[in-house]
């Protein structure tokens, strides 16, 4: 599974994380830059630390399940 994480900086010095989850494969930096300036300036969630005021960071995470066999 590919996550696409955004974190962003609230008004009281926070961190708010959003994710979206099934991220394609081919999202490119540019792409995610400019969604999260989109979520910057229509200021559309809410967060216990505040409206969100800019961009931090961005990172695809990729995790893989193995099932175990029980004996």
């Amino acid at each position: 599974m590919r996550i696409l994480e955004m974190s962003f900086s609230t008004e009281l010095g926070r961190t708010k994380v959003i994710r979206v989850y099934e991220a394609k494969e081919s999202l490119t930096g540019p792409e995610v830059s400019a969604c999260m300036d989109n979520v910057v300036a229509k200021n559309v969630f809410t967060s216990p630390g505040g409206n969100i005021t800019g961009k931090v960071k961005a990172q695809v995470v990729t995790t893989s399940t193995a099932d175990l066999t029980l004996v």
